[in-house]
C-alpha cells in the first residue's frame, strides 16, 4: 500500500527535498504487464521515473525483465556504480541487484531495488545528483554544467 511503501517514500522524500516535484506515486503487483503498463503510462507526462523493487534473482523479481528491453538507451555505470557503493554496505550480496538505468524515448528511467537502505543510497549517491542533467541530456538540450 502507499503507507507500507517505505522504498516509495524515501524516493519521493529524497526527490522533493532535491526540489523536484512528484507527479505520482503507484503501487504495481510484481507482474511483467502491470510493471510495463505502469511505466507507459507515465511516460511522455514526466521527465524520469524512478521505480523499486524486482531487482533481485527470486522467481518474483520480474522487474528487470520488464523495463529493460524497453530501455532505448542503457545507462550501465548506473548499475555498476550502484554495485560498487552497496559492496561497502552488504559486501558480496550486491552482485545480487540488478538495480539499472536508461532512457525510453527521451524518459529517463531508473530501477532501484526495493529494499529501503538500498534506496536511500541510490537516491543520496546517484540519483539526485545527476538527475537534472540526464533529464536535459535525454530531452535533447544542451549539456550545462
Amino acid at each position: 500500500t502507499l503507507q507500507s511503501d517505505e522504498s516509495g517514500r524515501t524516493i519521493a522524500e529524497a526527490l522533493g527535498h532535491a526540489g523536484f516535484v512528484v507527479s505520482a506515486h503507484l503501487i504495481v503487483a510484481d507482474d511483467e504487464n502491470a510493471i510495463i503498463q505502469a511505466v507507459d503510462g507515465l511516460r511522455g507526462g514526466v521527465d524520469a521515473i524512478v521505480v523499486t523493487g524486482g531487482t533481485g534473482i527470486a522467481p518474483r523479481d520480474v522487474t528487470f525483465e520488464a523495463i529493460a528491453p524497453k530501455l532505448d538507451k542503457v545507462l550501465d555505470g548506473f548499475g555498476e556504480a550502484f554495485r560498487r557503493l552497496s559492496w561497502n554496505e552488504v559486501g558480496p550480496r550486491s552482485i545480487l541487484s540488478r538495480a539499472t538505468a536508461g532512457t525510453v524515448q527521451g524518459t529517463v528511467l531508473f530501477v532501484l531495488p526495493g529494499n529501503k537502505h538500498a534506496v536511500e543510497l541510490a537516491m543520496r549517491e546517484l540519483v539526485v545528483p545527476i538527475l537534472e542533467h540526464a533529464v536535459r541530456i535525454a530531452r535533447g538540450q544542451k549539456h550545462g554544467h
